[in-house]
């Protein structure tokens, strides 16, 4: 933690969707990726994860998710896109608060760049855990529980898998 501010400037961005994920995930198929400046651990958040998201034109960070427990919000801070929530699609822009609340795949949400320009938004999620995430496009469920390692630092332990069980990377399908 470097203290409870910390400035946009200063924070160290990585490219997701480019083999940064956790081991086991998979490839990510291109059009998956985005920069993820991640905040919440730099300025010592307990129970809210925060990031800067960053998408190229075309692009989507995460394919269409619900969370049965946490909920997060969304702030877009530069450009325009898109939000599909369930079955709707909702043009978005700077300027605009999202929120996905949990649910099931009524609440499934992606945002999409749909612009010639970058995208960048606040994301803001609870971080209760354990969780459970829902994939609808591909058919998959995910368990995810927070923990912290043997060095103190945060850890993401994952079990994902089809309805029948069988367990599957985390890109399969998407």
């Amino acid at each position: 933690m470097s203290g409870p501010v910390i400035n946009i400037a200063d924070l160290d961005f990585i490219d997701w969707g480019k083999g940064n994920e956790r081991p086991g995930a998979g490839n990510a198929p291109d059009r998956y990726v985005a920069r993820l400046g991640y905040v919440g651990p730099k300025i010592g958040a307990q129970n809210l994860g925060y990031n800067i998201t960053v998408l190229p034109p075309g692009k989507a960070a995460f394919p269409a998710h619900s969370h049965r427990v946490n909920e997060e919000m969304f702030f877009v801070l530069e450009g325009e896109g898109e939000l599909r929530v369930g079955d709707r699609k909702y043009s978005i822009k700077q300027g605009d608060f999202i929120a996905c609340p949990p649910g099931g795949p009524e609440t499934a949400h992606q945002i999409l760049n749909t612009s010639s320009a970058e995208l960048k938004f606040l994301a803001v999620s609870t971080l209760m855990t354990p969780d459970i995430a829902e994939y609808p496009d591909s058919g998959k469920t995910g368990v995810y529980h927070r923990r912290t390692d043997a060095d103190g630092n945060p850890d993401l332990w994952r079990y994902i898998s089809r309805v029948d069980g069988s367990q599957t990377p985390y890109w399969d399908g998407e």
